[in-house]
């Protein structure tokens, strides 16, 4: 399969790493320093099981350069969606399935302001992966999901094909039947723990082992849980504990991708996690406190470190 990874970075970097082991012709959408070392050196993939290092591979910053991907994988932040799908659609055929794995709710919609919501699958990615140094990608534990099916909820040929293709590359997939309730539960749980590790500056694993901040992660998850039963998602009452439960079979170090932002300086998700929450519950006159104070605590790194 001939695939797009827009935004290389360790979700993307990582999965496409592996889709390319497999034998698939996949061409890397990434910028600044990690893109040269991809173009001069190549990708290394580092896990606790393996190491492979993929020579030279087929990397650009160019979205107009795409060599008729059947396939592209959207994986950049939150705040580039908007212009990634601008530049993306002239860039791509009708016949080409956009498949999104970033965090949030809202990338099907900013992605349909340009793209046929026909050509649009979502996705869910269930991973620990980051850019270590340029060119490397560090996955930290076994866990490496992806949880994606089409929005009408039909079990549809390129799905079936998408599922073989990502199974052939030792990548966990998994069908889903409503895809939308799958978005919703990853963003239950990645909500909480986006905003505990990054407001504790500690992993999963002292968040869940400590009282106080154990509460705090199952608030956190109770208040999306209730957002997104009001927005109309099926979701369960029970979704907070089930998430809880999840969260203490995670590995001990397990961190998220908004906590290693703030430990390193650079902008957070924030608008698109707690913040969401925080922002549409006020508008929708519904009670989110923890949510609130947790994008209150963190908004002065919103846009790096702050000085």
């Amino acid at each position: 399969m001939r695939i797009a990874v827009v935004g290389a970075g360790g979700v993307g970097g990582y999965f496409g790493g592996r889709l390319q082991l497999a034998g698939n012709e996949v061409q890397y959408i990434a910028r600044g320093a990690h893109l040269r070392a991809l173009q001069t050196e190549g990708l290394n993939l580092s896990s606790a099981d393996d190491t492979h290092h993929l020579p030279i591979v087929d990397a650009t910053d160019d979205l107009s350069a795409l060599r008729d991907p059947e396939l592209v994988l959207v994986t950049v932040k939150s705040w580039d969606t908007e212009d990634v799908a601008r530049r993306l659609a002239p860039a791509i055929s009708a016949d080409t399935s956009v498949l999104s794995l970033q965090n949030g709710v809202v990338a099907r919609d900013v992605l349909g302001r340009h793209i046929p919501d026909r050509q649009l699958l979502g996705g869910a990615a269930y991973i620990s992966a980051f850019i270590t140094q340029s060119g490397t990608i560090t996955h930290h534990g076994k866990l490496q999901r992806i949880v994606f099916g089409e929005f009408d909820r039909t079990h549809s040929d390129r799905v079936a094909r998408l599922d073989a293709t990502l199974r052939q590359a030792g990548i966990d997939s998994v069908v889903a039947d409503d895809i939308n309730m799958v978005l919703w539960e990853k963003f239950t749980f990645l909500v909480g723990l986006s905003a505990t590790t990054a407001i504790t500056r500690s992993p999963i694993g002292v968040v869940r082992a400590n009282p106080a901040s154990r509460a705090l992660l199952l608030e956190l998850m109770t208040e999306v849980t209730k957002l997104g039963q009001h927005l109309g998602a099926q979701l369960d009452d029970a979704l907070p504990e089930d998430r809880l439960r999840f969260c203490d079979g995670l590995p001990q170090d397990m961190t998220s991708s908004m906590a290693n932002d703030l430990a390193h300086g650079r902008r957070l998700e924030l608008d698109w996690l707690s913040g969401y929450v925080a922002s549409t519950s006020d508008r929708l006159e519904l009670s989110a406190p923890a949510n609130r104070v947790i994008t209150a605590a963190l908004s002065p790194f919103l846009n790096g470190r702050a000085s």
